[in-house]
């Protein structure tokens, strides 16, 4: 189910006219840090790309770590396979940026509909343009048409991974700057919360800016953008990439890799065709748009989730036919209550009367909005992340044993659905006060009903 359509004959930069709103003043009580602080943001910004060039030197063509875990092996890896010359390659940087120009050059000239946001702090409504799905089909369509005419754009994916992924930090890193300088152009620019904090550093990272728009560039959300386009299309891309370069070094596909890639990309696909339902997710809603969101964005969704596809390049596990069977029942089963309570969630805000949703039972809020206390969120409150880890562990799964690499993404998202589940406790707990209270004693469990 989707949000309700709201159609304009022409793009306006917002639904209604919008009333000044100066940046949150925090001297009236303590500011409340997120991801650790200053420090913990700082450190965190050092961290991130250092993980990216890790996963690459421990795990590639050559060397990937194994289950006998020496790390005097690894230290020797680390220290002499990624030079300079492996991290800075001038042209691969180019692809990055021309990639990035491709996708706004579709987001602009394809056309789509129009819907309005979420009800923003100053009682306006921007409007959004929805044409990701068939910016997706394009994408592939112009990948695969310059594959075919003999051009090596999806090997070079494989061939020029590190270069490719530093060249996204240089973006990452380059857009970060100047969202946050352009963030000061004018007093009244609608900040995030978090994005007023008495430290640079941590705005700086977490974001300044709600909402990065200007007359020039009118409905294009930078935010929004890259929320869905560049990275999350780019991963669709180099999974190609990596299927296609194990068929260029072995002459075929094996099961393992056709799964990966297309479950992975049905991740994508479904990310794009419910387009709007990420207006009402907090990275829209709630984070400003600074390093934290670019960098995720550009860098870390495309060039770590893509590890497993790059693993099954060069260390396929030959998985039997009923392992392989049990994984994609997992990862089916994943999807079913990923999907299934995201799209509950959205008929439920777009018309609790509707006949797929009316017989759920909800409880009511001071703030007037209703909370659900049936269906896949009377089972747990974070019941979609649930679903969603379970493809991710899939995924995981169809690189067999051999190393504990591919799993990072198990483990990683395992940590960030859990520190997402305590941000948005938070969140609500101050939001509803009593009434959240109340909806925790009728929805006890996080993830898993009656364990977790």
């Amino acid at each position: 189910m989707q949000q309700r359509k709201s159609k304009a004959a022409s793009p306006p930069a917002a639904a209604a006219a919008s009333t000044p709103s100066k940046t949150q003043d925090h001297a009236s009580k303590p500011f409340v840090y997120d991801f650790g602080g200053p420090i913990g943001s700082f450190i965190i910004m050092w961290i991130l790309p250092a993980v990216v060039i890790f996963l690459f030197a421990g795990c590639n063509a050559s060397y990937c770590i194994d289950n006998r875990y020496d790390f005097v092996e690894l230290y020797h890896v680390l220290t002499t396979t990624v030079s300079w010359d492996d991290l800075v390659h001038v042209r691969s940087i180019g692809v990055i940026f021309g990639w990035f120009a491709f996708q706004v050059l579709l987001e602009r000239l394809v056309p789509g509909e129009y819907v309005q946001g979420v009800l923003l702090p100053t009682k306006e409504r921007l409007l959004y343009k929805i044409n990701g799905h068939t910016c997706f089909w394009l994408s592939i369509a112009a990948v695969a048409a310059a594959h075919f005419q003999g051009l090596p754009v999806l090997t070079y994916c494989y061939d020029h991974y590190l270069h490719l992924a530093v060249g996204s930090i240089v973006l990452a890193g380059l857009m970060s700057v100047f969202v946050y300088v352009v963030s000061f152009r004018h007093p009244d620019v609608l900040c995030a919360e978090q994005g007023t904090s008495p430290s640079a550093v941590f705005n700086f990272f977490i974001g300044r800016e709600l909402n990065f728009r200007t007359p020039v560039t009118g409905t294009f959300d930078l935010k929004y953008f890259c929320e869905l386009r560049p990275g999350l299309i780019g991963w669709a891309v180099l999974n190609l990439g990596m299927l296609a370069k194990q068929f260029e070094l072995h002459g075929h596909v094996s099961l393992s890799m056709a799964c990966v890639v297309f479950f992975q990309n049905l991740y994508v696909w479904d990310a794009l065709w419910h387009e709007k339902c990420v207006l009402t997710t907090m990275d829209i809603t709630t984070d400003g748009f600074g390093y934290m969101l670019a960098f995720g964005d550009l860098t870390w969704v495309p060039f770590t989730y893509t590890l497993q596809a790059r693993y099954l390049v060069d260390r396929d596990p030959n998985l039997s036919i009923p392992v392989i069977a049990a994984i994609v029942a997992l990862n089916i089963l994943g999807y079913v209550i990923f999907r299934g309570a995201n799209a509950q969630k959205d008929a439920f805000r777009t018309d609790p009367t509707g006949d797929a949703v009316k017989h759920l039972k909800w409880m009511p809020t001071k703030r007037g909005t209703k909370l659900l206390i049936s269906g896949w969120w009377g089972m747990a409150r974070k019941i979609n992340y649930t679903g969603d880890w379970c493809m991710g562990l899939a995924w995981c799964a169809y690189t067999g044993t051999g190393s504990i690499m591919p799993y990072y993404y198990a483990i990683y998202f395992a940590i960030l659905l859990g520190h997402r589940a305590l941000r948005d406790d938070t969140s609500c707990r101050e939001k509803y006060g009593d009434d959240w209270t109340a909806y925790k004693a009728h929805v006890q469990a996080v993830f898993v009903p009656g364990i977790l």
